[in-house]
């Protein structure tokens, strides 16, 4: 793909999310392009979030280990493939249809544009702070409502309340999975 069909599919998934999942679901990506790509993606998000603590630490106090980048790296990459399991599994539970590989490939896409999303706000953040914090709300619900629409037309849902369904109960499903999975490693001791 050229900038120009990455900058089209860009404005599609503003304005006609829908429409530019059934885009992504079409395209001919390979197991190898799509992972890779969510490793970049993943990568690039741990090193702006590590920029982000630097710049604007966080209010409350994480443990050590959040700020390296490669556990941030191996932490995003990890719940995006978990989250779209996730997603594809309740789907199916709820009477949706649909491959995880076109989930994966839009979950990644979504990711870079979130990424170049969270560049401008790390500007905004420098130059105008209470403009930073109205761009922050706009991007949470903006792409909470494209994500609505991808997963309603990638797992053929038959609308926006099935899709908030999957998508509340894979989060739970993640978080429930999480809890027991950093109990048995004996992370929880730690404070996460």
């Amino acid at each position: 793909m050229d900038s120009a069909a990455l900058i089209q599919l860009a404005q599609t998934t503003l304005r006609s999310p829908r429409a530019a999942a059934r885009m992504i679901a079409a395209l001919p990506l390979g197991r190898e392009v799509i992972w890779t790509s969510l490793a970049l993606v993943a990568a690039l998000n741990a090193l702006l979030i590590s920029a982000m603590f630097v710049i604007a630490p966080p209010a409350m106090a994480l443990p050590s280990y959040f700020q390296s980048p490669l556990v941030l790296f191996a932490l995003l990459a990890g719940l995006m493939v978990l989250y779209v399991h996730a997603l594809s599994w309740v789907g199916r539970a709820l009477g949706g249809q649909g491959a995880a590989a076109p989930l994966l490939a839009a979950v990644v896409w979504l990711q870079a544009l979130r990424l170049c999303a969270q560049l401008g706000i790390l500007l905004l953040t420098l130059a105008l702070p209470p403009v930073a914090l109205l761009a922050s709300f706009v991007v949470t619900f903006w792409g909470l409502w494209i994500l609505l629409n991808f997963v309603a037309e990638l797992l053929h849902l038959p609308g926006l309340f099935h899709a908030a369904a999957v998508l509340a109960g894979a989060a739970l499903g993640v978080l429930l999975g999480l809890g027991l999975l950093l109990s048995l490693i004996g992370l929880t001791a730690q404070g996460v």
